[in-house]
């Protein structure tokens, strides 16, 4: 759909690869996103090696540091470029990057989707309070991380790009 802020259509690149558009990124909503995940990542990945003890029954934490090990491998590398420029721009403090490009495999859809879904999980289980430090994530994130996976998703499977500020997500904060 050429026409939606220059987007050239659905372009597969490097064999097996397909761009991702992510226009209009908000750079500092991306990195505490980031960050808060990080945090997130740590603490479960705590809880996760308690339960291989036999310390812990909360089987959450185990399965998102499983599906993170999982993606993390199945997946090194293919994204190295995207993520020094999302790294670049927030350590240089813009507030936008207006084509932040992915360039991803199709089995990125349902890994994006498996993520979204863990992530709501784990959020779920920070918000019983027990056993963490850190806490649900916050709406803003809950809301950039909508858009984010959901862009991956629609695109992968054809969609046109939708600018962050256009989304619903944005819309609703």
């Amino acid at each position: 759909m050429a026409g939606v802020l220059g987007y050239p259509g659905r372009r597969v690149t490097s064999p097996g690869l397909v761009q991702v558009h992510l226009l209009q990124l908000p750079v500092p909503l991306a990195g505490k996103a980031r960050q808060h995940f990080e945090g997130l990542q740590r603490e479960f990945a705590l809880i996760a090696a308690g339960e291989a003890g036999g310390e812990s029954q909360h089987h959450a934490p185990a399965r998102l540091t499983q599906l993170m090990e999982t993606l993390t491998t199945q997946f090194a590398g293919v994204n190295s470029a995207a993520d020094q420029r999302l790294e670049a721009a927030i350590e240089a403090g813009l507030e936008t990057i207006d084509d932040h490009v992915l360039e991803l495999p199709p089995e990125a859809a349902p890994a994006s989707q498996a993520v979204g879904d863990m992530i709501d999980e784990a959020d779920d289980y920070c918000r019983q309070g027990q056993h963490l430090l850190t806490l649900a994530s916050p709406p803003d994130c809950v809301a950039y991380r909508g858009w984010y996976l959901g862009q991956v998703i629609d695109q992968l499977a054809g969609k046109p790009p939708i600018p962050w500020p256009d989304s619903p997500y944005a819309a609703n904060l």
